[in-house]
């Protein structure tokens, strides 16, 4: 995520999807989405679980294991459906004393946060937090952080949910890279440490780091994944979003995640042959920058996305007012195009073109929408409708905890407050319906 402080989320029917560009509408063997609703439906109504996909490959197959492993939640069909939560380090000369909490890390998570959220439905959560060592030389692991992120685990066990662990920081790379919008304007560009992709001892740090975390948590039943990085960023750092462009100028060197997210890999693998590793792609992890990210020779690799797309839509300002359906311009270029239900389709074919030409599964563990964004229930129903045709698993942006202080100054993405920007508290609301019964759909928790 790009801006600093992001949160989201959704509801639908399945529609199936192969791989490769979608069929025209009408035409054979097309996606035939649900039709939409004028009124939303119960918000609050269990839906029969979806069908695994039709299509099955070597590693994607109808029928999970009767004795499923880690790898198992990754290859049969969509399988994991929940949400993120975000932590970072508390700075107080920057966040006061209240609105994330006393820290190390907020904003402040308690277990009946972690109940809410399985009540829902949810049977995954993605822990975005910040790695287990400093982002400081000498580099070492932070005890504050590790005990942080112990308790966390704790927590989410005991609400019998899966977790992916998805590390923000890290030796040279401070929270304040992902929000580097902000360096300058809300936080002191000291805050701003990005030095891991010039710095090879930072990187063989960040490789240590996971050896480290993989070494800990390897027995810990919960944890279906390790996410290396959360939104490599390198391109933002040197000005360059062609992705093309900034393969050809900086492909090889240690701006390249691809140079270098393999010794990652091969560190986990050393202490951990077991445990699902989640490798996101340059550009903040986006889907426009799928095409550059280059496999490893690994077992058990699930490359991810975060789906934020068109960032028009949806991260507008309340007096935006850019629906869906719509037309308008979505990338940039000065002139209007027409966002619905086909654009959903074609975009995430993308995920269905990469999984192809790869052969390795794929998710998407970031996804969301601004909660006041006209029609983003429909926008999110339609995007989740995709992805259950494709088998893919996704987490929604974001879960908030039940702590006050948050919702005065974050609350963008906190679907659970409906569609009025002014509104602080939990109302039932169609974007919450959304979320809701697709995460019914799971069939399985620890």
């Amino acid at each position: 995520m790009r801006v600093w402080w992001w949160w989201v989320f959704f509801f639908v029917l399945g529609a199936l999807v192969g791989c490769g560009r979608a069929p025209s509408v009408g035409a054979p063997g097309a996606i035939v989405l649900p039709a939409r609703s004028a009124t939303p439906a119960a918000p609050f109504t269990t839906i029969p679980p979806s069908t695994p996909p039709a299509t099955a490959t070597p590693w994607l197959s109808p029928t999970p294991d009767a004795t499923p492993d880690k790898w198992s939640w990754w290859v049969h069909g969509t399988r994991l459906r929940g949400a993120n939560i975000y932590q970072r380090r508390v700075f107080p000369e920057l966040d006061g004393t209240t609105f994330l909490g006393p820290g190390p890390l907020g904003p402040p998570y308690t277990q009946a946060d972690f109940d809410a959220l399985a009540a829902q439905g949810a049977n995954w959560v993605n822990l975005s937090v910040p790695g287990l060592f400093t982002v400081q030389p000498p580099y070492a692991p932070d005890p504050a952080v590790v005990a942080a992120v112990d308790r966390l685990l704790a927590m989410v066990a005991r609400a019998h949910l899966w977790v992916v662990l998805s590390a923000r920081t890290g030796p040279g790379r401070s929270e304040f890279s992902i929000l580097r919008e902000g360096a300058g304007d809300w936080f002191p560009r000291k805050y701003l440490l990005e030095s891991v992709w010039r710095d090879a001892k930072a990187r063989r740090a960040w490789a240590a780091m996971w050896r480290y975390t993989a070494a800990r948590y390897r027995d810990n039943p919960v944890i279906v994944g390790y996410d290396l990085m959360v939104e490599p960023n390198a391109n933002d750092i040197v000005g360059a979003w062609d992705p093309q462009a900034f393969m050809a100028r900086y492909g090889g060197t240690g701006y390249d995640w691809n140079t270098w997210y393999p010794d990652l890999v091969a560190a986990i693998r050393e202490v951990d042959p077991e445990t699902p590793i989640l490798v996101g792609c340059m550009g903040y992890s986006s889907l426009d920058w799928l095409a550059t990210m280059q496999p490893v020779d690994a077992r058990r690799v699930v490359y991810t996305v975060h789906q934020y797309a068109p960032f028009a839509y949806t991260h507008q300002r309340p007096e935006d007012h850019r629906p869906y359906p719509g037309r308008f311009d979505l990338d940039d270029d000065g002139q209007p195009e027409t966002f619905d239900r086909r654009w959903v389709m074609d975009n995430l074919q993308t995920l269905a073109a990469f999984r192809a030409r790869v052969g390795a599964p794929v998710a998407v563990n970031e996804m969301g929408v601004k909660r006041w964004a006209p029609g983003a229930a429909d926008f999110m129903r339609d995007q989740m409708a995709v992805l259950e045709g494709l088998g893919v698993n996704y987490a929604v942006w974001m879960w908030y905890p039940a702590w006050p202080p948050l919702a005065e100054g974050d609350h963008d993405f906190n679907f659970r407050l409906g569609d009025e920007p002014d509104h602080r508290t939990d109302v039932p609301n169609p974007l919450w319906a959304v979320y809701r019964r697709f995460w019914q759909r799971n069939e399985a928790s620890p």
